[in-house]
């Protein structure tokens, strides 16, 4: 293959290219991949999702990969150099699956849990949320991979996201919503930024000149192309004059040859803006095809690693972002002399969840349920029974797992049809063996479909016992279920909104057949891409009348249990056992890209089943799957409160860990836990009204917020467990210098070990403002460190540096960083809330400051 694009001048390129492929270059053939201009020797390059895994280049037959833990997960370990560890592990997975892009990470701000993707956000706090993001991109970008960090800005809710402006102040963008951004920026350089889907100042951020030229590249001299999010550009002049370089997906809507050439000869904007955008493009591209030419100019092929090695690593991460909330009279650790015969209940402990829903989720190679982690580490004398409790999910669970395809395979058999004129079915034009009954359809379609097609899905579900088993259909289409040739359930005639994939699908319409233990049924859905008839929903809103721009179905199935029954038993199990362990919280169904979670409360009676398995047994422990906060009306009946968080394939097998002691929790809130919704800073705030989301909290997000209004927190920001105690000591603060461009302070102290099992702990700085009259939280944490394998009775010195954004607020008059002359206090402890160490820092001059 012609490789001479590695060393060929990027603006003899543009001067040889047509003007209608540098308009191709501009947008994207297919869903993953950047145009090829073959005549000039450009290559494509290939780029993936996403924050916690890489998926791959298809959504519809997905390589497996290796599942990480979720964002919070990672920030819960306030582990910088893990982090980076991280990126490096995911520049080696992007490799493999053929990708030199990863659309990752994501460091948004969690101003409410409620967001529904805030766990793949790391924190509510900017500080924390910037430097893991940097060193995130950090480990990426050695690997040749280039991040892509996202969502450039103010994309901190899911309701209305491609409308809504997010209306904050200038102080709030800055000091908040930017600030992740910049210090990425300082510290890392990401290859690429991807726009937010919403506005900003009233503009939408895909095509906002002020914050991609402005901001971004004058400002902070930001060198890599910025890329729209998926259907995120909404016009064809704007984006091109603000800066955006590539819209994605592809084929593009807005980038074709007849609208860009229309708004060219209408001088909407001018050739030298497109050499531009193309020369930004091109530079990046070569840079990457440099990086990676075996990749880039390789097979394509997308492979999955999975080593022990690799499963170590997967399985310590897991574990170190695992938090313990509470441990009444030291239940934790589990052993055998505590505890002889275990409960395990509740809906997480037998399922397969492992990440948050939306361009998140991928197909993990393996997956350790906590049923089957606990299993495998039980301490030799200790005894284990089950009980479901109740149901959580929001959609039936899948039955790829139970089904088998017509020739005998693991999965069900996929074929597609093209429709004839008279809208029959055409012979077979391609089939394939799925491993997933989540069909999704919007990356990938075999050559040789008409516009209009269908699928149908066909395999034989079997399952182990007799039982009267609920069956769900969910749609972005219409489709239609057969068991034994009988019509089951019709989700093609009329049709309900629901949220299902990103808002543009039904809700799951159910039904229940009797299957008998071991005999197999016929399972048959045939899906179509069309719209329903009239284009009339089933509230005669027409909203499924458009084409969707994702197309999909999912099938799925359980046991229909009696709920007060399930409840009756579990509660029966509890009473007769030493101790408890209830799995549950919420899964990629609740928190996902597309929608809000509407409550903070965990879904189904699992509420319920806590408190009355608490009742029957005061040695109840909670482990809590969530990527953000859920309200816990039990706290103060049960033993334990765990929270686990996402953890990726390695889930079971790091909760078990930290239950049985065999690691020693270090992980520590990266977020506020509240007690009520009405307790979120952002309450009232969080949705779109009139096209705006106005953030009223303004500085006050997360514990500065609590802090400020002196109101209680379920659990504060910064808050975690250990096995063992620890003490502070020594604070000493020294000044590396003043001068107002190299501004920098060292502060020290020392962490002693004061129990009987090695351990880590995090040391959290937070620095007080003087008051000059300006409005500025209380504390706000500027550092951190962690004093890792401190062995019993050991001492370890942490040192952290602090620079001029320590202390810095935007001064919005003169619309720079400002460091006001004055007295500074330096607070040092474990979390927001414990800050045993003071001292204070005077500053003799102030200084005003731009750009990074």
């Amino acid at each position: 293959m012609d490789r001479s694009f590695l060393d060929a001048s990027i603006p003899d390129l543009v001067a040889k290219l047509k003007v209608e492929e540098k308009i191709s270059l501009l947008g994207a053939p297919s869903w993953w991949n950047t145009t090829a201009i073959e005549r000039l020797a450009i290559p494509a390059i290939r780029m993936s999702d996403g924050p916690n895994g890489v998926r791959g280049s298809s959504h519809f037959v997905s390589t497996p990969a290796q599942c990480l833990p979720c964002a919070t997960s990672l920030a819960s370990t306030f582990d910088p150099e893990l982090v980076h560890e991280v990126g490096v592990f995911l520049g080696k997975e992007a490799k493999i699956k053929s990708s030199v892009v990863l659309l990752a990470p994501t460091c948004n701000i969690q101003r409410t849990p409620l967001g529904g993707r805030s766990f793949e956000s790391f924190s509510e706090d900017p500080h924390l949320s910037g430097i893991l993001a940097a060193a995130y991109v950090n480990g990426l970008q050695s690997e040749g991979v280039s991040a892509t960090i996202k969502h450039f800005v103010g994309n901190d809710q899911e309701h209305e996201r491609t409308a809504a402006e997010s209306v904050i102040s200038p102080r709030a963008l800055r000091e908040i919503y930017l600030y992740p951004f910049m210090l990425a920026q300082r510290d890392a350089k990401p290859g690429a930024f991807m726009t937010a889907y919403g506005r900003i100042w009233g503009v939408h951020c895909s095509e906002n000149k002020r914050l991609l030229t402005g901001i971004l590249r004058n400002e902070w001299n930001f060198e890599g192309i910025v890329i729209s999010d998926w259907y995120g550009t909404y016009g064809v002049d704007q984006p091109l004059n603000a800066g955006l370089d590539l819209e994605m997906p592809g084929p593009p809507r807005w980038r074709t040859p007849q609208l860009v050439l229309h708004c060219l000869t209408a001088q909407k904007f001018h050739f030298r803006t497109l050499d531009q955008r193309v020369t930004n493009f091109l530079t990046f591209v070569q840079k990457q095809a440099r990086r990676n030419p075996e990749v880039v100019y390789g097979h394509g092929v997308e492979r999955t690693r999975d080593t022990p090695e690799r499963r170590r690593f997967c399985r310590k991460l897991a574990a170190d972002g695992i938090v313990v909330l509470k441990n009444k009279g030291g239940l934790l650790p589990l052993s055998a002399r505590k505890v002889r015969q275990l409960a395990i209940i509740g809906p997480n402990a037998k399922e397969r969840i492992v990440s948050g829903g939306g361009s998140a989720a991928l197909k993990p190679s393996y997956i350790v349920t906590p049923f089957e982690g606990i299993l495998a580490g039980l301490p030799q004398g200790l005894s284990v029974e089950y009980e479901i409790g109740c149901y959580a999910h929001k959609y039936l669970p899948t039955l790829e797992n139970d089904l088998a395809t017509p020739a005998g395979e693991p999965g069900w058999l996929c074929t597609f049809y093209s429709h004839k004129e008279d809208g029959s079915l055409s012979e077979p034009v391609a089939t394939f063996v799925l491993l997933d009954t989540r069909v999704k359809l919007n990356d990938f379609l075999p050559a040789g479909l008409t516009p209009t097609w269908s699928i149908k899905l066909e395999g034989k579900l079997t399952i182990e016992k007799t039982m009267p088993f609920e069956l769900g259909l969910t749609v972005a289409g219409r489709a239609k279920l057969w068991i034994n040739g009988q019509l089951t359930i019709d989700n093609w005639t009329k049709q309900t909104p629901g949220d299902f994939f990103y808002g543009q699908g039904t809700v799951e319409e159910k039904a229940t057949v009797d299957l008998t233990a071991g005999v197999g049924v016929n399972v048959l859905v045939e899906y179509t891409n069309t719209p329903p008839p009239d284009g009339a929903d089933e509230k005669g809103e027409g909203r499924l009348s458009q084409p969707a721009l994702m197309r999909g179905v999912r099938l799925g199935g359980c046991e229909k249990i009696d709920p007060e029954e399930a409840i009756e038993a579990a509660v029966s199990l509890a009473a007769k056992s030493d101790a408890v362990l209830f799995v549950g919280g919420l899964s990629p169904e609740w928190e996902s890209e597309g929608f809000d979670r509407p409550t903070l409360q965990m879904p189904g009676r699992q509420d319920e089943v806590i408190q009355r398995l608490a009742e029957a047994n005061p040695n109840t422990i909670v482990i809590i799957q969530a990527g953000s906060a859920v309200s816990m009306p039990w706290v103060d009946s049960v033993a334990g409160i765990v929270q686990a968080w996402y953890l990726g394939n390695e889930a079971g097998n790091a909760i078990a860990d930290v239950l049985y002691g065999v690691v020693n929790p270090s992980g520590r809130l990266p977020l506020t836990l509240p007690v009520h919704a009405e307790d979120v800073p952002a309450y009232l705030n969080d949705r779109c009204e009139n096209g705006k989301i106005h953030y009223r909290e303004d500085l006050f997000v997360g514990y500065k917020h609590y802090q400020a209004r002196n109101i209680k927190p379920l659990f504060p920001f910064g808050f975690g467990l250990s096995y063992t105690t620890f003490s502070f000591s020594g604070l000493t603060v020294v000044e590396t210098s003043c001068n107002a461009e190299e501004f920098g302070l060292e502060i020290n102290v020392a962490i002693k070990n004061e129990g009987r099992v090695t351990g880590s702990e995090v040391v959290q700085l937070y620095v007080s403002f003087p008051d000059i009259g300006v409005t500025t939280p209380k504390l706000q944490l500027k550092g951190f460190g962690k004093a890792k394998d401190v062995a019993p009775g050991a001492t370890r010195a942490v040192s952290i540096k602090l620079d001029k954004y320590a202390v810095s607020f935007w001064d919005v008059e003169r619309n720079a960083w400002y460091a006001a002359a004055g007295q500074y206090g330096i607070h040092v402890g474990p979390s927001s809330v414990d800050l045993p160490l003071q001292t204070t820092y005077i500053l003799q001059n102030g200084f005003f400051w731009v750009g990074l």
